[in-house]
């Protein structure tokens, strides 16, 4: 029996195939996190995008390299994918905490702090509402539900403040060094040359 494969230049080379193919290991892949920045000092964190690491301070790497070569942010949050708790999406105009079902509270449940994120339209990214204590993922909706809602919210994640790294303290990593100043698109000065070109045309 050969290979039959999806390339068809494969399958015309009638490779034999082994009686019992060698399955891969799980996780061979590198594991995904989840990238949020800080565009400017005071802002709220907002998600950039995913990336690839082997842990955190790789994915922080990576991430810099991806969402922040720019001088894009002044800051950046890392959290794997698997510790974010995401709600069902709901309707444009509506709120996900209205559906919310009231929850009965463990109080053996030990208190943390986690920060919630929100989507406040589909095709937009996820911002930083705020943080709040509570026992659980679905307890800190609740309370977020009365201190944090602010419809329309279509979609909410959760993260425990324990699981997410936070780079906000070393200001000068973000800072572009003085032989690479053409990396930085406010050194290009675009819009003061367009403004030239229509006054220059104007006069015409």
């Amino acid at each position: 029996m050969s290979i039959e494969s999806l390339d068809p230049r494969v399958t015309r080379l009638h490779i034999e195939a082994e009686a019992e193919q060698e399955q891969k290991p799980q996780l061979d892949q590198l594991e995904t996190y989840e990238v949020f920045h800080q565009q400017k000092e005071g802002k709220a964190f907002t998600y950039a995008g995913p990336v690839h690491g082997a842990n955190e301070e790789i994915a922080f790497l990576f991430g810099k390299e991806q969402y922040s070569r720019r001088a894009a942010c002044t800051g950046m949050w890392i959290v794997k994918t698997q510790r974010v708790f995401v709600t069902p999406y709901v309707d444009d105009n509506t709120s996900f905490y209205d559906t919310l079902k009231e929850l009965t509270v463990t109080p053996e449940d030990a208190e943390q702090t986690y920060e919630l994120f929100h989507l406040k339209k589909r095709g937009k990214a996820h911002v930083h509402a705020g943080t709040v204590t509570a026992r659980s993922y679905e307890h800190a909706l609740q309370i977020a539900k009365e201190t944090l809602n602010t419809p329309p919210v279509v979609n909410v994640w959760v993260v425990a403040s324990q699981d997410v790294l936070r780079e906000e303290q070393e200001k000068d990593i973000w800072l572009t060094t003085p032989e690479k100043k053409y990396r930085e698109a406010t050194a290009y000065r675009v819009q003061d040359k367009i403004d030239r070109f229509k006054a220059e045309r104007q006069a015409q």
